[in-house]
């Protein structure tokens, strides 16, 4: 039985009122606990309140209903708990909002939601009771296996009524809470798949409140608020962290806060913003209703947090596409399936079998749709039609007319992609029969789509529809002005077929017009044509535009009705004979008093010309008086013009006189004025025979002054038509002479494309060379790569990967899979745990980086790191080489531990013994030297023999260092004695040149040992 609230529709182009959703929904809670009405207490402070609220479920300590503050209803699915996070660590905890999180939870599983959002707020935290009073700066979360709905501030838990997996809860919440709070509703809907919310953001927009939908790119599953999006129903789109800053913002306008009254918008300031609408889109709003107009621009100045309406005129004069936002906001483009389900049961049972039962096969149901917005409504009127000729087993012709000012509205409806939201509206065998099932949507058969017609047209101003059976205009009137309400009514009227119908919305009315229109049904508003009546409507209507003169259409434009009562009433002002009334054409559009003897219809083919329905005698001074009084729009008067029948003669004098009336421009009256015989008129005779002549020539004169007449204006006409021609031949020649200068760009135009076609296959064959140049370049870069036996990696500015040489795979086990992995997701070969750091750091720098590293397997590696510029000398990440320095490391700890081992055996030594090179250099000495002749390593080594002090430079070991054949090796061991003072005794200094392993000391294959003795 809940599926009777759950299926409460939005209305379309209005919004209903709450005490149509209030009376649903107590229905439903009746039948499980009486409701009873909470008593009304005195508010106390705002935090006792909040904290009263969270302990007791006792109404006696909630805030009343009527509130003022903003319910925010967060709607989240597959990924939103990351986002619910975001929210509330950026949403202040006393902002004066409630929060209510609906989510798609296990029904089968409790909920942690509560304690996980307590993590992130200071705010209250609690799960919904059935029956829980809002109160604000506290959060509310929907608990599994319910649904949830708002009455008059409080939370009612539904159970479901539907299996798991069609579940729209955020939807049905998002709905309540827009016939509850009205303007201070807020709908965000967050990361979820699906599109679920799609339809509740359509109906809080409505109802004049604010919506919000994460940013794609931040969501983990973009599905539900793409939908939401989709819709052109979303006011901001952000991440979730940044949406508690714009909401308090929003809330805190004068609009929504109401802490200071909204600044009107005057009447100026309106015409403005009329102006601005009717020269971007067309359409003229001023005499819509005041009340939402003024509304709907109070809630845009908010959305942009603008508070003087002379700001917002100046943004609506910088910003062209807030106009365009504008114009949708004002056209309230909300609607459903089958919106108010009753009434379309109404329409099945008591309408269509009265329209399909008349009708014959070969006939088709025409039926116009007006504000279809995206369709719903014509679709939803398309199944209650099949449905109906099944029920009768009749088979029509059905022509829908759907019309809207909204071109992205209509291109919506036109493709017929529903979300699967739609569940909520339609029922089962509905969906299987008239959709298919497409991911997450519902596509509309094609049956269905093709009795459709889909067109733009502004219903007040454009050409109707006519032969109608069925017009729906549902919610329309309640948004246009009382002239506006006038014009349209009546043009339903004529539209319509005798006995069609007219379906208006529940808070519409016919008003005066109850003459056209019997009622069919009261609570549905539903009318019936009136055959007898007809309306009087301006074809095609146009609306008023405030300081301007309507001028009124053509007659030929006028329907037959308005000059039947506009011609009756001019003729019953004064006596008026037998007439007609004509057109410029010479048609005849009415006929007043007996006109046989002046007027018959010809043979052949039927008309209604006068000049081809006149009697012969009176067609000449007819057709010269109908000419002169156009021309000269006066008047024109042919008196006693005699007409022969049955041998009998009469005489009528004709009148045309032009109608001096703006509505009747065009037209003229035709009067035959029938008066007393000829004879009484004539002079009295003298003679039989003098009469009879006399009348002779009297005819002859009338007959040659009216050939005359008809000679003169055929004259006037030929000259007419022969300027009108030489007009017509000079523009022709114009249009000739455009023609062929269009003819000449245009084989200009050929010449340059030939000419930019060469360019561009050069242009071509250019990029081809280059494309090869490209591809040999890139060839030669591959194999100077993989020649160089240098391993290296190039990284992107995310340390991904870009490309490799297969040599780096000593270091780092790489596959041509790894490209586009980040480097810090391998484990590569090597004692080094900061390969990544340093990486990050010449990324960062920008400075070049060298370091010796080795692998576990005891191979040495030179690694560089240098930032990767492009030829525009742009950093583009990096490039880590890594090269072989396995032997030369080798050979140089082989050295350092052949130095070690010479070093332990000198120092066994205990006489001082020293080793140079070539260079005469000190590389070595042993602890007896450093103690003898006190020096120090630092004062000793690496320096030159002589720079040990006065007492080393002896010419003798000079002399014999330097000897050539010492150095060739022709003498081994020479001995030199010299006193040194510091030891106060005469020393032995035995010389011997050594010749050591070149694996070790690589270059240095000449030392030279020195070994010093006491002499006794």
């Amino acid at each position: 039985m809940f599926e009777q609230w759950r299926y409460v529709p939005i209305p379309h182009r209005r919004v209903l009122k709450n005490e149509f959703f209030s009376t649903l929904l107590i229905k439903k809670l009746t039948i499980n606990k009486k409701i009873t009405k909470p008593k009304k207490r005195k508010q106390g402070p705002k935090k006792s309140a909040t904290r009263r609220a969270s302990s007791s479920n006792d109404e006696s300590y909630l805030p009343p209903a009527d509130n003022g503050f903003c319910i925010v209803g967060l709607g989240a699915s597959a990924g939103g708990l990351e986002a619910l996070e975001h929210f509330f660590k950026n949403m202040p905890d006393d902002s004066g909002l409630a929060f209510v999180i609906v989510q798609h939870l296990d029904p089968d599983h409790s909920s942690i939601l509560v304690d996980l959002i307590k993590h992130h707020t200071n705010m209250q935290v609690f799960q919904i009771k059935d029956g829980m009073r809002i109160a604000p700066n506290c959060v509310y979360v929907i608990p599994p296996n319910k649904d949830l709905a708002l009455l008059h501030g409080m939370l009612h838990l539904i159970d479901l009524s539907l299996p798991h997996g069609f579940r729209l809860p955020i939807d049905h919440f998002f709905r309540s809470l827009a016939e509850d709070q009205r303007h201070k509703a807020i709908g965000i809907v967050l990361s979820g798949t699906g599109t679920d919310g799609s339809l509740g953001v359509k109906a809080i927009k409505a109802a004049g409140g604010m919506t919000m939908a994460q940013e794609g790119s931040t969501a983990k599953y973009d599905g539900m608020p793409r939908s939401a999006i989709v819709t052109g129903c979303i006011d901001y789109v952000l991440p979730a962290k940044k949406m508690p800053a714009e909401l308090v913002r929003y809330v805190r306008h004068p609009y929504v806060s109401k802490v200071a009254e909204t600044e009107a918008v005057g009447e100026t300031h309106l015409e403005k913003i009329f102006i601005l609408l009717r020269s971007r889109t067309g359409h003229d709003f001023t005499y819509y209703k005041r009340n939402t107009i003024d509304r709907r621009i109070e809630r845009r100045m908010a959305v942009h947090q603008i508070k003087k309406v002379e700001d917002y005129l100046r943004y609506l004069q910088q910003n062209k596409h807030e106009i365009e936002a504008l114009f949708k906001e004002l056209l309230i483009g909300v609607t459903n399936f089958f919106r108010d389900p009753e009434s379309f049961e109404v329409l099945k049972q008591k309408v269509i079998p009265r329209i399909l039962q008349p009708k014959s096969a070969e006939t088709p149901i025409r039926v116009w749709v007006t504000g279809c917005s995206t369709g719903e409504e014509a679709y939803s009127v398309a199944m209650v039609l099949i449905e109906a000729m099944n029920d009768l087993s009749k088979n029509f012709k059905i022509h829908i007319f759907a019309t809207d000012i909204d071109e992205q509205a209509l291109a919506f409806a036109r493709i017929g992609a529903y979300p699967e939201s739609i569940v909520a509206d339609v029922s089962a065998d509905r969906l299987r029969h008239f959709f298919s099932k497409e991911g997450h949507t519902y596509q509309i058969r094609k049956q269905l789509r093709e009795m459709i017609i889909f067109a733009k047209q502004d219903v007040l101003k454009d050409p109707p529809f006519s032969k109608l059976d069925l017009i729906l205009c549902r919610n329309l009137l309640i948004y246009l002005g009382l002239p506006l309400q006038k014009k349209l009514l009546p043009l339903f009227h004529y539209t319509l077929d005798p006995g069609g119908f007219l379906m208006l919305g529940p808070s519409e009315t016919i008003g005066e017009f109850a003459d056209l229109f019997s009622l069919v049904d009261k609570k549905w508003k539903i009318f019936q044509r009136k055959s007898a009546l007809r309306a009087s409507v301006e074809f095609p209507p146009v609306p008023l535009i405030k300081g301007e003169r309507r001028k009124k259409e053509s007659a030929k434009s006028l329907g037959h009705t308005n000059v039947v009562q506009l011609s009756e009433k001019l003729l019953l002002e004064g006596y008026t004979p037998s007439c007609v009334i004509i057109n410029e054409k010479d048609d005849i559009i009415h006929f007043h008093g007996h006109t046989s003897r002046f007027l018959e219809p010809p043979t052949g083919e039927a008309t209604l010309n006068i000049l081809k329905m006149a009697r012969e005698d009176i067609r000449i001074e007819l057709r010269s008086a109908i000419h002169k009084a156009f021309k000269r729009h006066t008047t024109v008067a042919h008196p006693n013009v005699v007409i022969k029948e049955g041998g009998r003669e009469f005489s009528v004098n004709l009148i045309v006189k032009p109608f001096q009336q703006e509505s009747m421009q065009g037209l003229m009256m035709v009067i035959f004025e029938d008066v007393n015989q000829l004879s009484q008129h004539k002079p009295a005779k003298k003679s039989k025979t003098t009469s009879t002549s006399d009348q002779r020539l009297y005819d002859l004169e009338f007959e040659l002054d009216s050939t005359k007449e008809s000679l003169q204006r055929a004259i006037e006409e030929l000259e007419t038509s022969n300027e009108e021609l030489k007009s017509t031949n000079e523009e022709l020649q114009s249009t000739n002479e455009e023609l062929q200068s269009s003819n000449e760009e245009l084989e200009t135009s050929r010449e340059e494309l030939q000419s930019i076609n060469e360019e561009l296959m050069t242009v071509n064959a250019e990029l081809q060379t280059k494309l090869d140049e490209l591809s040999q370049a890139n060839n030669d870069m591959v194999n100077l790569l993989n020649s160089t036996n240098t391993g290296t990696i190039f990284l992107d500015n995310q340390l991904r990967i870009k490309r490799f040489t297969p040599a780096v795979a000593k270091v780092i086990n790489l596959i041509s899979s790894d490209i586009g992995r980040p480097i810090n997701h391998l484990t590569p070969d090597l004692v080094y745990p900061h390969l990544v750091d340093d990486i990050n750091q010449v990324l960062k720098t920008l400075v070049f980086k060298e370091q010796e590293l080795h692998t576990r397997d005891g191979d040495w590696f030179s690694m560089r790191i240098f930032p990767y510029r492009t030829m525009e000398n742009v950093i583009d990440g990096v490039v880590v080489t890594f090269v072989d320095i396995s032997g030369f490391k080798k050979q140089q700890l082989a050295k350092e531990a052949a130095l070690a081992y010479a070093h332990n055996i000198l120092s066994l030594v205990s006489e001082p013994v020293l080793v140079l090179n070539k260079n005469l250099q000190i590389i070595a000495a042993n602890e007896g030297f450093y103690r003898i002749f006190r020096l120090t390593p630092p004062e000793t080594l690496n320096r030159s023999i002589y720079a040990l002090g006065s007492e080393w430079n002896i010419p003798a070991l000079k002399g014999l260092l330097q000897q050539g054949q010492w150095r060739n090796g022709g003498v081994e061991d020479l001995k030199i004695e010299q006193y040194f003072p510091i030891v106060n005794q005469r020393m032995s200094i035995t010389v011997r040149k050594l010749t050591p392993a070149t694996e070790i000391f690589a270059g240095e294959n000449e030392l030279v040992l020195l070994a010093i003795n006491a002499l006794d």
